[in-house]
């Protein structure tokens, strides 16, 4: 029988959490989609892994035994997918929006000059996946934006601070101000990443910076075209400031605002892998370039 290792990394996540709640937002997806997955999983090995009641997600003896044995498992696992690469000589590299990645590329550019024998993938997650790709396991390391569930179990760095601003409709009344204060906005539709990716929506829409105003959110979206499109339609959203270069609408402007917080950009990798040296040099190099700029 063949069974796709994230369906273990799921179960996993579950069996540690003790609930579908907690296991979700330490995966970045939606409930329902892990709940799917589990199911899943139990079709596939003709057991029930867990007894569901309102307190939570409780192993059955079978649930038990997996869970014993998934660990060394998926950590074997992982080592392969690790000595592969480097085998192959492939770093991969997560990241959200251009913005944050800036002169990322051009730093690849010259690794790829000065070590010829290795290929660097970069990758583009959406707004589902805070950890850009590292939270499955699917990079080596990402450009990140802060904060989001999850970076405690990882080596965070952070580079360099991004003010935010606002993404208006164009026929909005406040899209012709120069600055747009914060308090302006309280009462506007936001757009919003799903509630599972957690302390990153919040940090979004600015939940702790309304001094108790509640959020109105018109709209979740995960990528960057539903998310202009949403403001197109109507909404607001909070967007750092490169984001007045990158993210181009016809019927959408970008202002600058005062009163809320910056976005701070960062280097993740996981915690406790062995080094790579060629990894170590890229990702030095990166943070050497996005840290002046």
């Amino acid at each position: 029988m063949d069974v796709d290792t994230r369906l273990l990394r799921y179960f996993a996540a579950v069996a540690e959490e003790g609930s579908l709640t907690g296991a979700a937002g330490r995966l970045f997806v939606s409930q329902p989609a892990l709940t799917k997955r589990i199911r899943r999983l139990e079709g596939d090995l003709g057991v029930r892994l867990f007894a569901r009641s309102r307190s939570g997600m409780a192993l059955t003896e079978a649930g038990r035994e997996l869970a014993a044995r998934v660990p060394a498992l998926l950590s074997g696992w992982d080592e392969a997918v690790r000595a592969t690469g480097r085998a192959a000589r492939v770093l991969r590299l997560g990241f959200l929006d251009a913005g944050a990645v800036g002169a990322v590329p051009e730093v690849i550019t010259e690794f790829r000059e000065a070590r010829p024998e290795w290929r660097v993938e970069l990758r583009q997650f959406d707004w589902s996946d805070p950890s850009a790709g590292l939270g499955r396991g699917e990079v080596d390391a990402a450009v990140v934006r802060l904060p989001f569930p999850g970076q405690e179990g990882l080596d965070v760095r952070e580079l360099s601070v991004e003010q935010r601003g606002v993404l208006l409709p164009a026929r909005h009344p406040l899209a012709n101000s120069r600055v747009v204060e914060f308090r302006e906005l309280w009462d506007e539709a936001f757009v919003a990443a799903g509630a599972e990716t957690g302390a990153w929506r919040e940090h979004w829409l600015a939940a702790e910076e309304r001094e108790g105003h509640p959020v109105r959110v018109g709209a979740d979206t995960s990528r960057p075209d539903e998310w202009l499109g949403a403001v197109a339609a109507g909404c607001v959203a909070l967007a750092p400031a490169s984001a007045a270069r990158f993210s181009c609408h016809p019927d959408v402007v970008f202002r600058p605002v005062r009163g809320v917080s910056p976005s701070r950009v960062g280097l993740a990798r996981p915690k406790g892998r062995a080094r790579e040296a060629a990894l170590d040099e890229l990702l030095e190099a990166i943070a050497r370039r996005l840290s002046r700029s």
